[in-house]
């Protein structure tokens, strides 16, 4: 009876195992394999005005360093729009200063409230009111574009019905696992959201490189259906407005965007844990597909170990984790290749299993401690 149950156990084990390596592999294979081929066709010779929108609290160092990197875009036509929201350093000296040597540089500022506590949503509104051009492009105040012709990647990737262009927001490399840990991350959620966009299923984009029309944004009545929410000024917003119609991607080198990373892994943690609460917000279509790929990871690797431990045909057991070690490697080599984040690829197999603890950490932790943290 004993070696009855056991089997039955057993059985089951690699019932799960073959299951979850052919999620596993189907993800790989239908979806994260889409970014090895394809080019986004670039109208170098657009010339249509651009609104670059920008939101910033105390941010008036990276303001001083980044910001002239995007005001001296090679673009003939673009205004650069700077909402300074309740910054209390030397944000207005820094933007009054470079004002007078960039004209096309526009300033807001949004006076402190003891009464009343506000996040990024009302400075992003605030900025896309004062656009004047009908083509949005967002960016963040510690983020800074690797060259000058980011404007023209990012402007000449519309195409006749796009209304939303996603591109990819890296942060800069720096010498330290956590830096890289940070990096793999950023990386493997654009890898998502960009392969998904090729399947016909775009489902989010990010604020450090996102753009978007302004008659989409009054379309949709800005952020009105999750006002409430600290996050959701970017990924809430595409993942309410976009499709398989009107999204574009842009995976040039020359259209990603670099940002300073967290230096502490309890900051990163706490960011996640704010972006974490517009997931439950998407479509369900979309959080079943984002929520089986790391679910059927963690079934992938518990069944191996516990495979390995009964010594259930070994020999194929090591093989079918070879066949998706493989295919993970060969399809995050062309997706490094494509993001300009070659040096995390020896990292993968190590933070693939990593990300399924602090997933866990990120979802059974506590509260924020500062629920108002704007950024």
């Amino acid at each position: 009876m004993l070696q009855t149950t056991e089997g039955v156990i057993i059985l089951s084990i690699a019932g799960l195992f073959a299951i979850s390596l052919i999620i596993q592999l189907f993800y790989y294979l239908f979806f994260y394999l889409r970014l090895a081929w394809g080019k986004v066709k670039i109208n170098e010779n657009v010339c249509e005005p651009v609104s670059v929108i920008i939101c910033a609290r105390e941010e008036a160092d990276n303001l001083e360093k980044f910001l002239p990197l995007i005001l001296e875009q090679d673009y003939p036509n673009f205004e650069v729009i700077v909402v300074n929201d309740c910054s209390e350093d030397h944000t207005e000296y820094v933007l009054k200063n470079l004002k007078l040597k960039y004209p096309h540089l526009k300033y807001t500022t949004i006076k402190k409230d003891e009464k009343f506590t506000h996040g990024k949503k009302l400075a992003q509104t605030i900025g896309i009111k004062s656009a004047i051009h009908e083509k949005l492009i967002f960016t963040d105040a510690d983020c800074y574009p690797t060259n000058n012709q980011w404007l023209k990647n990012m402007a000449g990737s519309y195409q006749s019905k796009t209304e939303i262009i996603l591109a990819y927001g890296g942060y800069e490399k720096a010498s330290g696992l956590l830096n890289k840990f940070i990096r793999y991350d950023t990386f493997f959620i654009a890898l998502q959201y960009f392969t998904f966009a090729r399947a016909g299923i775009p489902y989010m984009g990010i604020g450090r490189n996102l753009s978007y029309l302004k008659s989409l944004f009054f379309k949709n009545k800005g952020f009105a259906s999750h006002a409430r929410l600290l996050s959701g000024d970017d990924d809430l917003f595409v993942n309410e407005t976009a499709n398989s119609k009107n999204t574009t991607i842009v995976l040039n080198a020359d259209s990603i965007t670099r940002s300073v990373p967290k230096k502490r892994f309890i900051l990163w943690l706490r960011q996640k844990k704010r972006h974490r609460t517009t997931f439950t917000r998407y479509k369900s279509s979309h959080k079943i597909l984002l929520a089986t790929e790391p679910i059927s990871r963690m079934f992938f690797y518990s069944s191996f170990i516990a495979l390995l431990i009964f010594q259930f045909f070994p020999i194929f057991i090591l093989a079918a984790f070879a066949i998706r070690l493989i295919i993970q490697l060969l399809t995050l080599y062309f997706a490094t290749q494509r993001l300009q984040e070659k040096d995390l690829l020896l990292y993968s197999p190590i933070f693939d299993l990593l990300f399924i603890f602090t997933g866990f950490m990120i979802i059974f932790s506590g509260k924020l401690r500062n629920p108002y943290v704007w950024k």
